[in-house]
C-alpha cells in the first residue's frame, strides 16, 4: 500500500495527525481571485515530489493527477517487493485506477482553443493529460504493464471502484495481481462544481473548524487532493512468495440509485452495504468499525447514516476521515481504506473531528468523537457514494 495525502504520505505522519486531531484544511489565498467562488478552503498536498528517474520524456504525458497516481503506485510496488518484477510485463498484472477527471490545466488548453478560436498552446500530450483515464493509462505505460486496464472515472467512488474491480479481476481468474486505487489534483474549478450547488463550506476564516461531517452546524464540504495505490494479489500466490500482507479484501459491492444525479438514496445505499456483507459471507454484527463517506453535506450525511443504521445497526463505531483532509474525490476511496486498514492493524480508530452535536436527522450510530477509540477489529467496512448515485462498499479482514 502507499498513499499521498494532505495529512501525510506515510503511515507515521498520518498517524500523528489523526492522533492529534489536526486537520490539513487551509484557506487558499490564490482562490480569492475567482469572482463568485464562495469557498476559499482546501487541503493541499505540500510534500509531493518526484524522484530524478522521472525523466522529462516519461513525464510529458502526465499532469499532477497522473504523477501522483504513478508515484503512489511505484511506492506500493516497492512495498510489495514487486518493483521490477517479471510479473509486471507478463500480462498477469493489470491496473484498476481512476479519478474524477484528467488534469484541469490540460482541460484549460482545449477551452482556450474554443474561446480564442486558435489551437495555439495545444500540444501532442494535451489530451493525454486531460483524458478521464489518464491515471490508469500512465500507470500502465510507466511500468510496462500488459494486463488489463480498468479506468474508474466515477467521481467520489473512483478509488473504491478501482479496488473493487481489481478484486473481481483477480477473484475470477483474469489477473493474478492488480494495481488499484485513485487520485485527484485540487483545482478551483472542482470547488466551483460544488459551490454552484451550495454544497461547499464557506467558513473561510476558520479553516480548522470545517468540514463538520454529521454535525447539525455543518455548512458543506471542503475539497482535498492526493493519490493512493493498493497491490492486490491472489491469496495463495501471495502466501507462496512470502508477501507482506496488510489485510484481506473479503467483500465488495457497487450499485446505483437510478433516481437522481446529485441527491443520494438511503435504500440503494443500504443495498450496497448488504451486498458487500453477502459477498464477504458475514453478518453485520461482525463489522467492528465503519469508515463513513462523511461529506458534511445535508442530504449526503442524512442518507448515508440512516442507510448504515438500517443495515449495520446502531452499535458499530463509525467515523469519517474527511474531517481531517477534506473530500479527495477520486482518491478518497483508497486513501480512506489505506488509513482504515492501518488503524485496524494498530487497534485504534480516529474520531470525526469538528463533530460536536450530531444532527438529529442522521442515523442512530456509535459516532466516535473527541478522541481515538481502541477497538480489536477483525472486519472493517469502508463506504463511498458519488454523484450519479454510484455507491460502493468494501470490507477488509485483518491479517493474522
Amino acid at each position: 500500500m502507499a498513499g499521498i495525502s494532505p495529512i501525510g504520505s506515510d503511515w507515521t505522519a498520518v498517524k500523528d495527525r489523526l492522533r492529534s486531531g489536526q486537520s490539513a484544511i487551509e484557506r487558499l489565498e490564490d482562490w480569492a481571485v475567482y469572482e463568485g467562488l464562495d469557498t476559499d478552503l482546501g487541503a493541499r498536498v505540500h510534500d509531493f515530489s518526484i524522484p530524478d528517474h522521472y525523466t522529462r520524456k516519461s513525464r510529458r504525458s502526465m499532469g499532477r493527477v497522473a504523477l501522483m497516481a504513478v508515484r503512489a503506485s511505484e511506492r506500493a510496488l516497492e512495498d510489495a517487493a514487486l518493483l521490477g518484477d517479471d510479473s509486471l510485463t507478463s500480462g498477469r498484472m493489470g491496473v484498476s485506477f481512476g479519478s474524477s477527471s484528467g488534469s484541469p490545466p490540460a482541460v484549460v488548453e482545449f477551452a482556450r482553443m474554443l474561446v480564442d478560436q486558435s489551437t495555439q498552446g495545444l500540444t501532442a500530450t494535451s489530451y493525454i493529460r486531460m483524458m478521464g483515464h489518464t491515471t490508469a493509462v500512465n500507470i500502465g505505460v510507466f511500468f510496462g504493464l500488459t494486463g488489463r486496464i480498468i479506468s474508474t472515472s466515477t467521481a467520489c467512488t473512483a478509488g473504491s471502484q478501482g479496488i473493487g474491480y481489481a478484486y473481481e479481476a483477480i477473484r475470477y481468474g483474469k489477473q493474478d495481481l492488480m494495481i488499484a486505487g485513485g487520485a485527484e489534483e485540487l483545482c478551483a474549478s472542482q470547488a466551483a462544481v460544488f459551490d454552484t450547488l451550495y454544497a461547499t463550506s464557506t467558513q473561510n476564516d476558520t479553516p480548522d473548524q470545517t468540514p463538520r461531517p454529521y454535525d447539525v452546524n455543518r455548512d458543506g464540504l471542503v475539497l482535498g487532493e492526493g493519490a493512493g495505490a493498493f497491490i492486490l494479489e491472489e491469496r495463495e500466490r501471495a502466501l507462496a512468495r512470502g508477501a507482506k500482507i496488510y489485510a484481506e479484501l473479503v467483500g465488495y459491492e457497487t450499485n446505483s440509485d437510478g433516481q437522481h444525479v446529485t441527491r443520494p438514496n438511503r435504500e440503494t445505499m443500504g443495498r450496497c452495504m448488504q451486498g458487500a456483507l453477502d459477498d464477504a459471507g458475514i453478518a453485520s454484527s461482525e463489522i467492528a468499525y465503519i469508515n463513513g463517506h462523511g461529506t458534511a453535506t445535508e442530504f449526503g450525511d442524512i442518507a448515508e447514516t440512516n442507510a448504515t443504521s438500517d443495515i449495520i445497526g446502531s452499535n458499530t463505531p463509525f467515523s469519517s476521515l474527511k474531517s481531517y483532509m477534506g473530500h479527495t474525490l477520486g482518491a478518497c476511496g483508497v486513501l480512506e481504506s489505506w488509513m482504515t486498514i492501518e488503524m485496524m492493524r494498530s487497534g485504534w480508530f480516529a474520531p470525526t473531528i469538528n463533530l460536536s452535536e450530531v444532527d438529529t436527522r442522521c442515523g442512530s450510530l456509535d459516532y466516535i468523537v473527541d478522541q481515538a477509540r481502541d477497538i480489536d477489529a477483525e472486519y472493517v467496512m469502508c463506504n463511498n457514494f458519488a454523484f450519479g448515485g454510484i455507491n460502493t462498499s468494501l470490507i477488509f479482514r485483518r491479517q493474522v
